[in-house]
């Protein structure tokens, strides 16, 4: 199959998605009496002046970085078949840790960075190994376990936000451990706009995009181009065939899932070192969530994820526009939740017309001639 017509495949089901995300999403728009391309006129709007412009770009790309994050962590279980819904309380988990840990010491500046994203994976990690063990010893769903481990997560993170972890005075309207010191922080990257000739925003670009970039590239070297990678997918497609071919299927179990919690630990670390500095009650919440559709979206490749992940801040972005211009903005999530939809859908589609192209193209494949054995020399010459 030439390069064009694999990405062609690739991008058929997410791009189906969409068309049909937007075709119901634009009638259910009619039937509540809201003209749907003002809508969209109002969403694709980012202002009028370059640094309007610029600052929305950046809020759209800050938005993202967790949800890439997040859409990665449910694609490294989606690849071996297992549906790792705890995202949400392995990350709560691994951020407030992490935030309470990068508070209490002061290192310098890479050493800082590097123990807060080493603890809050080791946490994320450990938090999703629960799941595994319940999984491979007692045959525990993961997804029961990962839904029931994600209200303890929530509880726990509570808790210790009210309690041991408290760094805000008595009386305060926003409870939150204490402020990473500037050592355990990761600066913008507005440093960029001005190399390439735009206009520099008063919002910062988080400097965790570098960061992010990295573990996507990680993660897709190890998943495409290791035998991890291939022992990952092959347990997935069929457990019983890869133990008969010598791989252990539940130690794969385990390795996943800890693989994913690792990088479930850091989708909360973009806000955290550079924005708030601090884990708070009013932290980002419900990322674990939306990194299933943008899992799904992304078809559980890396760069997929990306451009699903800058879809989805994109729509987050479009609330506030679309309250300014007094419209309703449960718009945005009627958009959402008509491509989880149409993802699925789509994914259906586009599988059975890749095996019927398959299928189509075998038969139409001329068949090889088969090889005749070479005669010994008697025979030839009573045939000549």
């Amino acid at each position: 199959m030439s390069p064009l017509r694999r990405w062609g495949a690739v991008l058929l089901a997410p791009a189906m998605a969409l068309l049909i995300a937007l075709a119901i999403s634009g009638l259910v728009m009619g039937a509540l009496g809201v003209n749907p391309f003002r809508v969209l006129s109002v969403m694709a709007d980012f202002g009028d002046t370059p640094s309007q412009q610029v600052t929305q770009m950046v809020a759209v790309l800050n938005r993202a970085l967790p949800l890439f994050l997040a859409g990665l962590a449910v694609a490294i279980g989606f690849r071996m078949g297992l549906f790792n819904i705890g995202v949400e309380g392995q990350y709560r988990m691994a951020t407030i840790i992490a935030a309470t840990v990068g508070a209490a010491v002061v290192l310098p500046g890479p050493l800082h960075v590097a123990l807060i994203i080493a603890v809050a994976m080791v946490v994320g990690a450990l938090w999703a190994g629960i799941v595994a063990v319940l999984k491979v010893t007692r045959g525990v769903s993961e997804v029961i376990s990962s839904i029931m481990l994600n209200t303890i997560a929530l509880g726990l993170a509570s808790y210790l936000l009210t309690g041991p972890f408290r760094g805000s005075p008595e009386g305060a309207s926003i409870v939150a451990t204490a402020e990473i010191p500037e050592s355990g922080r990761i600066g913008g990257l507005n440093g960029v706009f001005d190399v390439l000739g735009l206009a520099n925003p008063p919002r910062q670009l988080y400097g965790f995009l570098l960061v992010a970039v990295v573990v996507g590239v990680l993660v897709w070297v190890l998943l495409q181009r290791t035998r991890f990678g291939f022992d990952l997918r092959a347990t997935g497609l069929s457990p019983s065939a890869a133990s008969a071919s010598g791989v252990d299927a539940r130690g794969m179990v385990v390795k996943t899932m800890l693989l994913s919690g690792a990088v479930a630990g850091l989708i909360g670390l973009p806000d955290l070192l550079g924005r708030t500095y601090e884990y708070n009650s009013d932290f980002t919440s419900g990322l674990g969530f939306l990194g299933i559709a943008v899992a799904l979206l992304g078809r559980n490749s890396p760069a997929g994820i990306a451009l699903a992940a800058v879809l989805y801040a994109f729509l987050d972005r479009a609330s506030v526009p679309l309250q300014a211009a007094q419209l309703p903005s449960s718009v945005v999530t009627i958009i959402q939740g008509t491509i989880v939809l149409a993802v699925v859908v789509a994914n259906e589609i586009a599988r059975r017309l890749s095996r019927r192209a398959a299928e189509r193209a075998s038969r139409q494949a001329p068949s090889a001639p088969v090889p005749q054995a070479p005669q010994p020399a008697a025979a030839q010459e009573v045939t000549s």
